[in-house]
């Protein structure tokens, strides 16, 4: 694959069958499991290292891993929270993750001549599967870029969009196709539904017909012109950014932060859920005020320099 070469901190995500329109095969997801691992798995004791579950509670133990007194919470989230420590168990390992698949389609979804043969055991392990490859790249640290061309229709319509910041041409085609094969796609709405809205994600599973990216409401797509030129400036320009501009510890931390705080529902305090999120998320600000990296981006702010990231 000749694709462009990435700065330090950035890496590719692969998907590498693109004799066969990358088509999620057992193969590919396996594939894209054994990458996303090899990009989060600390050198120190070859754990993986993946953000927590989106859910609020984890802040109470982010908040003691922050303190001196708790041994415990401090070796299972002090990564996430302190520069030298991220230093060391992501030496070496990228702040930003392009996905990317050669040819003119980014993902025709799962392999159905694939699926047609396995027995039931490897059929409910692909869709097993296919589900662990879209939750690491949800909880991956270092913001997962989605390169989309062409096409990505069913399960590569939920790989597109389950990346942190997809970005297509204006012509590439979204798709779920499964209701005209009596197989409607209700694991790729998932991640439909939840970029582009309950409403529009059904429309899309009731009627399996294409959209054009520049149809995608609310911005969940970036679009650029028509033109591989285009999408590959765009993409490089993104990467700089996330590369060579921010802080790798922070960010994953926002990442985690923003998902959890999405999902919020009100359920503590009524209402909409914004009470709940407000007062929650101030608790996360506090936490991030301590880090290393706020304090250098504060400073360089006040003296008007470019700020010098630990992480």
């Amino acid at each position: 694959m000749n694709w462009p070469k990435l700065p330090a901190r950035a890496a590719y995500l692969a998907l590498r069958n693109a004799q066969k329109r990358n088509a999620l095969s057992l193969e590919v997801l396996r594939d894209l499991r054994a990458q996303l691992h090899k990009h989060n798995t600390s050198p120190v004791d070859g754990k993986l290292r993946i953000l927590p579950p989106f859910k609020a509670e984890i802040l109470d133990k982010l908040e003691a891993a922050s303190k001196d007194g708790d041994a415990a919470a401090r070796q299972e989230y002090g990564w996430l929270l302190d520069a030298s420590t991220w230093q060391k168990e992501r030496e070496g390992l990228p702040n930003v993750i392009v996905l990317r698949g050669a040819g003119p389609v980014f993902s025709a979804g799962h392999d159905l001549g694939e699926l047609r043969r396995l027995p039931y055991e490897e059929v409910k392990e692909t869709f097993a599967l296919c589900a662990e490859v879209m939750s690491l790249i949800r909880r991956s640290p270092a913001p997962v870029i989605g390169m989309i061309q062409g096409l990505a229709t069913a399960a590569g319509c939920q790989l597109a969009l389950t990346t942190d910041l997809p970005v297509a041409c204006a012509s590439t085609q979204f798709r779920l196709p499964g209701a005209s094969l009596g197989l409607p796609c209700t694991s790729p709405s998932t991640a439909v539904a939840r970029k582009l809205g309950n409403a529009f994600t059904y429309r899309m599973l009731a009627m399996a017909q294409p959209v054009r990216a520049d149809e995608l409401p609310g911005g969940a797509v970036e679009i650029v012109a028509d033109s591989s030129e285009a999408l590959e400036e765009r993409i490089a320009q993104m990467v700089e950014q996330l590369a060579a501009n921010t802080a790798g510890q922070p960010q994953a931390l926002g990442k985690w932060a923003y998902w959890t705080q999405v999902g919020m529902n009100g359920s503590e305090s009524a209402g909409d859920g914004y009470e709940d999120a407000v007062s929650w998320t101030g608790r996360v600000m506090a936490l991030h005020a301590r880090s290393a990296d706020a304090r250098e981006g504060m400073n360089s702010f006040f003296e008007k320099r470019k700020p010098s990231w630990q992480t």
